[in-house]
């Protein structure tokens, strides 16, 4: 294991990483539970030498400021983590400092002690991390008694007395209240039933059918990963688990839920263990499989054709495929602030340094018993026994599993408060297990726009853009397949209709959006995003040359940087279009319009660590200028075949002179437009 060890005053070992080093997490051998149990100490062990001197917080390397006040911060580091060592003391394993950790409990919650976190406010982020701390008490053995007198009664004051009584965020926060009461219930202590029953009916509102419930109540639409792995459906999970005697009915219905919204989930993770980022704390990383391993610990039925076999493979398939990020962590082996590597852009207000260990979700699995079928079988991949498209109706998706990825085309959804990039996070067209999404480091320019899988409209010729964050949108069936119909206005007076087309498996690696746009009342430049994909050459990860077919690599048109976008060379018709390959595979953007021609094909050198999976990328991109009073149909083919495991390079462009057909019927539509 090529790392370096350093000594803490106190001998405790610490982690240092260098240039040509590999953090323990990508060495460990995924197979069994006890190799899971192993991966989890590899994330532990790193933020020893940072607890505080009693032990009640964990500085996490990293001195960025959030939203809240340093102390709740710091009691992040402390508790998130927490959700691992409680699912492995639950299931019978040890870990060497879990007194740390009781210690710090203690602390934390002795008011006349020098390390007290502090009594809860209005909408105080200790609320969160009250939830994993109810959690590890209603699970670990000997917790409770370990706490001792004196710390049981502060534990019942900081949980109960102090959170009860103040007002919450209208979102799945309330579950962590719940949590914090069943922590309490289920060792004896001080609690408020009448909150708790009145939280999880309140909760109840949020449902909106199909198994999915809304992150917040009627009016919103947002169903991203706290709808079921973050917090709403895992949580829901654990409750049945853990108050099931008590309200048999409760937990049925919730595990009936996870049941049907199983069958949906599914689709969000691809062969190579990926999952699709989308929406808000992707920055979670592999909590994004924690509802799978929640299903088991709730002994729910799994429904047909899903076997445990299945769930156990997207689990390790996902886990495996986050050992292969080694800039995930920081030179002390702390995880980071980022996705594939450390990223600020992309971080919301509320991502503290112990942020990104809400991560530790995923370590559920290790409370379910070896016995369970979820260990015992043998790893499975779901995708020949499950459609390739699917049609989602509550979050307004449509599924892909076609050309070598995930994808969900998305219209509709849009967070409920101001939230740094929104517009990429929900108002993208086409998210990708593969290429993952990009963020704004900058608003000037496209280049910082960084507009992947997006439509912007500029009315200053090009300094500033406007893309879809809200819109109304409906799912339809036309000819027997499943169409994406959104209707937004960038500007008041600047009308777009879109239509998002799933792949096909004439052309699996291509899909459809089209739009049409009235500019009532001003002229606007748009901009047509394709994905994003990595921007680097094989050699020595310099940028892309021009596309070059013996090394199977390159950009069509010429890739130009930032300064010279005047340069002919870097423009070619829209009906020939633009494509990147690289070492991650091929994307790419073609005009499909039957009559109009004036866009042109283009590559956009994004600003750097704009992309949650590469710091470096290019965005191939049709661009054109719309006069005032005019109308536009814009039919546009997006192209994107990922590198994986048997897929040759010399195979990357395949798919790329064919394209893929129009239906008919949307030519009739654009005919009586």
């Amino acid at each position: 294991m090529s790392t370096t060890n350093t000594q803490t005053p106190e001998g405790t070992p610490g982690l240092l990483l260098g240039h040509s080093t590999r953090h323990p997490f990508s060495l460990v051998s995924l197979s069994s539970r006890s190799s899971v149990q192993d991966l989890l100490v590899t994330l532990l062990d790193p933020l020893l030498p940072f607890f505080s001197p009693l032990k009640s917080r964990i500085r996490c390397p990293g001195a960025t400021a959030v939203r809240f006040d340093q102390t709740a911060s710091e009691i992040e580091g402390l508790a998130r983590p927490l959700w691992g060592l409680a699912c492995f003391l639950a299931g019978g394993g040890d870990y060497t400092h879990k007194h740390w950790w009781i210690q710090g409990i203690r602390e934390g919650v002795n008011e006349k002690g020098k390390e007290f976190w502090g009594w809860a406010r209005d909408n105080d982020q200790r609320m969160v991390e009250m939830c994993p701390l109810g959690f590890a008490l209603a699970v670990v053995p000997g917790l409770w008694e370990g706490l001792g007198e004196e710390g049981q009664k502060g534990v019942e004051r900081w949980l109960g007395e102090g959170v009860n009584e103040k007002n919450m965020p209208n979102t799945n926060w309330l579950w962590f209240r719940v949590f914090a009461n069943l922590g309490l219930k289920k060792n004896g202590g001080k609690f408020s039933q009448e909150r708790l029953d009145a939280d999880i009916e309140h909760l109840e509102s949020f449902y909106r059918g199909d198994g999915w419930s809304n992150d917040g109540p009627g009016g919103i639409h947002q169903m991203d990963y706290y709808s079921s792995s973050f917090a709403i459906h895992f949580l829901q999970l654990l409750y049945s688990k853990l108050a099931g005697e008590d309200e048999p009915e409760r937990a049925a219905e919730f595990k009936k839920r996870a049941q049907i919204a199983a069958l949906d989930l599914v689709h969000y993770y691809d062969k190579e263990g990926r999952a699709i980022p989308f929406g808000r704390s992707v920055g979670y990383r592999f909590a994004m499989v924690s509802f799978w391993g929640a299903l088991a610990y709730a002994d729910v039925e799994l429904p047909a054709p899903l076997t445990w076999g299945m769930v156990k493979g997207i689990v390790l398939r996902h886990l495996r495929w986050w050992q292969t990020q080694d800039n995930i962590f920081s030179p002390a082996g702390t995880l980071t602030i980022g996705y594939s590597y450390p990223n600020m852009y992309m971080a919301e207000n509320y991502n503290s340094p112990g942020s990104p260990y809400w991560a530790c979700l995923a370590f559920i699995c290790l409370a379910v018993p070896e016995t369970h079928p979820f260990w015992t079988s043998e790893e499975e991949d779901p995708w020949p026994t499950i459609p390739a498209i699917k049609p989602l109706p509550q979050p307004g998706h449509i599924m892909s599993n076609l050309g070598g990825h995930c994808m969900l085309l998305s219209s509709g959804q849009a967070c409920s408060y101001p939230m740094k990039g929104t517009h990429a996070k929900y108002g993208a067209f086409a998210y990708s297990s593969a290429f993952g999404y990009s963020v704004p480091p900058g608003l000037f320019t496209l280049e910082q726009y960084a507009l992947a899988s997006q439509l912007g409209f500029s009315d200053d010729g090009g300094e500033y853009w406007k893309t879809r964050r809200l819109s109304t949108s409906r799912l339809a069936t036309i000819e027997g397949n499943p169409v994406l119909v959104s209707e937004w206005t960038p500007f008041p007076d600047v009308l777009v209709t879109t239509y998002l087309l799933p792949p096909t498996e004439a052309a699996p690696n291509w899909h459809l959006r089209v739009h049409h746009i009235r500019a009532e009342g001003r002229e606007v430049m748009t901009a047509d995003g394709s994905f994003a994909i990595l921007n680097e050459r094989t050699p020595d990860d310099r940028y892309l040359d021009p596309y070059d077919s013996e090394k199977c690599e390159g950009t069509f048109p010429k890739l130009i940087g930032n300064y010279d976008l005047n340069t002919p060379e870097a423009w070619a018709p829209a009906k020939k279009g633009a494509f990147a390959v690289s070492r991650a595979g091929a994307v790419g953007i073609r005009a499909l319009e039957i009559e109009k021609e004036g866009r042109e094909a283009t590559l956009v050198n994004a600003d750097p660590n704009s992309n949650l999976m590469e710091s470096r990328t290019t965005i191939p991109t049709l661009q054109h200028t719309i006069k005032k009073g005019e109308t536009w149909w814009y039919v546009t083919g997006i192209y994107a075949k990922p590198a994986g495991e048997g897929v040759k390079k010399e195979s990357f462009l395949d798919g790329w002179e064919k394209g893929p057909e129009v239906p008919e019927w949307l030519k009739q539509e654009m005919e009586k437009k």
